[in-house]
């Protein structure tokens, strides 16, 4: 247990940090939209519906912070509510 503690300090302290249990839910939630969308969007030949589920499925390992992250997704959830018609 000790070694993984100097572990987890080492990487603190090159500016690494492990994500909260918020960060990780939304991005699994968000994940699994854009999984859903980017199914839809294929079957029904709809690219926009498509790539907004690409999107979603793969920027949250371009952001580090959970308010950006909620931010972001809710806004590209919107772009796929209004795509829908």
């Amino acid at each position: 247990m000790n070694n993984l503690s100097n572990n987890l300090s080492a990487l603190q302290s090159l500016g690494f940090t492990l994500p909260g249990p918020g960060y990780l839910f939304g991005s699994i939630v968000f994940g699994l939209v854009g999984l859903v969308a980017w199914r839809l969007g294929k079957k029904k030949e709809r690219p926009t519906t498509k790539w907004l589920g690409v999107v979603l499925m793969f920027y949250p390992y371009a952001i580090s912070q959970t308010w950006l992250l909620y931010l972001i997704g809710l806004a590209l959830c919107a772009g796929l509510f209004y795509d829908r018609g």
